[in-house]
């Protein structure tokens, strides 16, 4: 069990007792081997749009999953209601399951070995003690400030503040058992700005495990109103090619892609862009990425997997080469290969940064396309073909010139990892994926 000296939205000792009774009486019932989580968190949302509450929204969510195996048979069931009854039933559910379903050889629980032993304390949880009435308060003051920074802001799609917190327990029959509180908080500011056909809209936002750390609620809305008024009076662009700088806040989609690609489900199946590219060269020898899961009040550390797999720190890129791919033990399994504590997804995966700002960027590129928007979802994860609607900025001579909008990106994700010239070093933290601005050596603009 992790150690917290915190309060925690339910009594940790309540959810470990609850899954080891799960895990006892699963192995009762015959099963072979068996898993469970147990979860439970609460929060709230308040939104306020023209200085006016819109909604207050108020979650208290729980559940538990189980999983059993009758050998390499295997069987799954969810429930949120707690009481033994129903624990019970799901537990059985699960089993009837199990008892229908074909035999995989690839099916089971990760290996004794690769679980966590250690849990030290990752300081994930830090509650938020917040009125409804301080929320509304800070909301306001998000969307006001917008509304103050630039007369061309007009309209509103709100504010939000968000607080919410939970607890998990992870178990299994090989005898583990583990879990956490955790907490984490936002707040984000939307706004319109411009008139008739020349209106235009964006948003900032800000979020951390402590609430301590977010951004100022003033310089969110200030900063929301900035990329919106930046936007007016965008142009259409001719069809060409040339460099493309993805903006810090979108860039770190591209290697979102990366992660689907060498993640064991792709893999196995073989409907990867980046099939048996392990030790290779897929990125620019720039480019170093590494999974890093012990980063305290990290977005998305753990000390564990999904599977109770200890999580360690691994280098995926190294000057552009492949060292590593994201497996659970079922995928690791299937590939012939250890899991390597990924089940579930990555942890904090980190983009070594450059030594460029934005504006040392711009001067690199000199002319080309800055993308600040991305629409659409037209990326192949089989071939790699990458083409997206757009919104942006044009630059000359190392210095934007305009907006644009209504164009489309394109190229293949293969060639444009390797076309990596720079990465800078205004890295955001707003998510598990963090990297500064990417700037390609060149893509196709699809314009009018």
């Amino acid at each position: 069990m992790h150690p917290s000296a915190k309060s925690s939205p339910s009594k940790p000792p309540n959810l470990t007792q609850l899954a080891a009774d799960i895990v006892a009486y699963a192995k009762k019932q015959g099963a072979s081997a068996s898993a469970c989580d147990v979860s439970e968190g609460l929060g709230k949302t308040i939104s306020v749009r023209q200085g006016e509450v819109e909604t207050i929204e108020y979650n208290r969510d729980k559940g538990l999953s189980v999983t059993v195996f009758l050998g390499q048979k295997r069987g799954n069931a969810s429930t949120s209601d707690f009481s033994p009854q129903a624990v019970h039933d799901t537990v059985d559910a699960a089993l009837n399951i199990a008892r229908f379903t074909a035999e995989d050889d690839c099916a089971g629980l990760p290996e004794k070995s690769m679980l966590a032993t250690r849990f030290p304390d990752l300081d994930l949880y830090h509650p938020w003690q917040l009125s409804v009435e301080q929320a509304i308060e800070l909301a306001c003051e998000c969307e006001e400030a917008a509304f103050k920074t630039d007369k061309r802001i007009v309209n509103s799609e709100g504010a939000s503040v968000n607080v919410n917190e939970s607890n998990f327990i992870h178990a299994n029959s090989l005898g583990f058992i583990g879990g956490y509180p955790a907490s984490r908080h936002s707040v984000s500011c939307s706004v319109i700005g411009g008139k008739g056909d020349g209106m235009q809209r964006d948003y900032w936002y800000s979020v951390a495990r402590d609430a301590k750390e977010i951004l100022r609620v003033d310089e969110i809305g200030r900063i929301a109103a900035e990329r919106t008024v930046r936007r007016l009076k965008a142009r259409k662009l001719q069809t060409t090619n040339c460099p493309v700088l993805f903006e810090a806040p979108i860039a770190a989609s591209l290697f979102g892609h990366f992660v689907g690609a060498v993640s064991g489900g792709s893999l196995y199946r073989k409907s990867s862009f980046l099939m048996d590219q392990l030790d290779k060269q897929v990125f620019s020898d720039i480019v170093r990425i590494e999974d890093i899961p012990d980063i305290p009040r990290g977005l998305a550390s753990s000390v564990f997997d999904d599977e109770g797999v200890r999580a360690q720190r691994r280098t995926i890129v190294e000057n552009g080469m492949l060292r590593g791919y994201f497996l659970g033990s079922y995928s690791g399994r299937k590939l012939g290969m250890p899991t390597t504590g990924n089940a579930g997804g990555t942890h904090n995966l980190i983009m070594c940064h450059g030594d460029l700002n934005f504006a040392g960027l711009l001067h690199k590129m000199q002319r080309g396309l800055v993308v600040t928007e991305l629409l659409g979802h037209g990326v192949n994860p089989v071939t790699g073909d990458y083409s997206r609607g757009a919104a942006g900025f044009w630059v000359e001579h190392g210095e934007i010139q305009f907006p644009v909008e209504e164009i489309t990106i394109a190229g293949n994700l293969k060639e444009m990892y390797k076309n990596i010239v720079a990465l800078g070093n205004d890295v955001l933290t707003q998510g598990s994926r963090q990297c500064g601005s990417v700037l390609i050596e060149r893509m196709s603009i699809a314009g009018s």
